[in-house]
């Protein structure tokens, strides 16, 4: 069977990378009779309130400055699901030297004074891509990085969550903790500040085993690509149509009905810009999906919709309906389409019509590319992207011989593809543009 990837655990936090402080060896129930793994249940160091004031800061960037330039664990907790947007509430950070330091951005303003100090040392993360945006957004970002997760998804692991990671390389039993807790709660609660610390306290010894263990498979290059590219890479661009993101919008395809997803959606997020919550807790998309298929056009036929009877929705009311009727009022011209034309080639269900051939070479090259993920033990998605995959295979690059491969490398290598990755599928792409025949 190919390698399969699973997040489960990216939640869970970390434990310290030593058992001889704050360990029990006592069977602990919460655990499955079978395991071995040693449950750790506080980390090595005292766990005190967060930094919040500029003058113990600039302490901890005078040690981080003066100390080897080791690697350093770095982690971030959001409240995404309380509050607007993707920001930082806590960040931590553990070098061997210096210990945990947990630092609260919000209350400092930015963590900028670290940058420097930090910029000598090698990060080290679990799932970087999801908090690097917040770390940039709090004043520092990594010139060298080791993502802890994706080097599990490189060795092929059938599960690269934090927990299942540790278990595996470290023999360490990791519990749940408050990774969905609403961290921009001050104060912060003692457990949740223990569950913090731990979880960067593993990730350096985790990324030790990982780097082993990529040596050993001889994966360490493509690593090493691989993280250099998410530390190169420029901020992602602002989503187009979000708004065609709203849960059930693929059941409406009439124009104006989506008119109506849209103005909703733009209103709903400006008030939660606004008051600083999660957009979903100041109006559910179920509720925008209704309204675009009833399109109330009074206040009482609007609040007579099960979502938008509550108190909290009947305060808003007149926001909501005066989004509506701005779009019923739109003119035919001004309407959204039914689909976002994107950029990129169709759905793959649509090729065998639009393009038998385009679909052939599709087909041949998810057969290579599921042949080769199995042989080097790596998930298909890793080894190319299946967005770049699909463009380079709806429209092929002319070559034949030696001059595909050129173009398909070039065309590989122009869309971001890395040097392994380039190597290992091109053989796999080649084919199938031959055999499936020319565009």
């Amino acid at each position: 069977m190919a390698p399969t990837t699973d997040v489960d655990g990216d939640g869970v936090a970390g434990a310290p990378g030593s058992t001889s402080a704050g360990t029990s060896t006592a069977p602990d129930p919460a655990l499955p009779p079978e395991s071995t793994a040693v449950p750790l249940l506080v980390p090595s160091d005292p766990v005190v309130a967060p930094v919040t004031g500029l003058g113990e800061l600039l302490g901890w960037a005078r040690r981080l400055a003066d100390g080897p330039a080791e690697p350093v664990a770095i982690d971030a907790e959001r409240a995404s699901g309380f509050r607007y947007g993707g920001r930082a509430y806590l960040v931590q950070l553990r070098r061997r030297d210096t210990g945990t330091a947990l630092l609260d951005p919000i209350a400092l303003g930015d963590l900028q004074v670290l940058d420097q100090p930090l910029a000598r040392s090698e990060w080290v993360l679990h799932a970087a891509t999801q908090d690097l945006p917040c770390l940039a957004e709090a004043g520092i970002r990594p010139r060298t990085l080791f993502d802890t997760e994706l080097a599990g998804r490189l060795a092929g692991f059938p599960r690269v969550g934090l927990a299942p990671l540790v278990e595996r390389m470290l023999g360490l039993q990791l519990r749940k903790g408050h990774g969905a807790a609403d961290w921009s709660t001050r104060p912060l609660p003692h457990d949740w500040l223990v569950y913090a610390a731990l979880d960067v306290e593993v990730l350096v010894e985790l990324r030790d085993a990982m780097e082993a263990e990529l040596i050993r498979q001889g994966k360490l290059e493509w690593a090493h690509q691989e993280f250099a590219a998410l530390v190169a890479a420029p901020p992602p661009a602002p989503r187009p149509d979000p708004w065609r993101r709203t849960s059930g919008v693929h059941k409406i395809t009439d124009r104006r009905a989506l008119a109506v997803v849209r103005e909703l959606w733009l209103a709903r997020d400006g008030l939660a810009r606004r008051r600083d919550v999660a957009p979903h807790r100041v109006l559910p998309d179920s509720a925008i999906i209704a309204a675009a298929a009833a399109r109330p056009t009074t206040i009482g036929a609007l609040i007579a919709l099960p979502v938008f009877s509550g108190r909290m929705q009947r305060r808003n009311a007149d926001t909501w309906l005066a989004a509506v009727t701005r779009a019923l009022a739109l003119p035919v011209e001004e309407l959204p389409p039914s689909r976002f034309a994107g950029d990129g080639p169709p759905a793959p269900a649509k090729w065998a019509s639009k393009d038998p051939a385009a679909a052939a070479r599709l087909q041949s090259a998810k057969a290579g590319l599921a042949e080769l993920s199995e042989r080097v033990q790596t998930p298909v998605e890793n080894l190319m992207s299946p967005d770049l995959v699909r463009r380079v295979l709806w429209t092929p690059p002319d070559g034949d011989g030696a001059g595909l491969d050129a173009a398909l490398a070039q065309v590989l290598a122009d869309r971001g593809a890395r040097p392994w990755q380039i190597e290992l599928t091109t053989p796999v792409l080649r084919a199938a543009i031959r055999q499936a025949g020319p565009a």
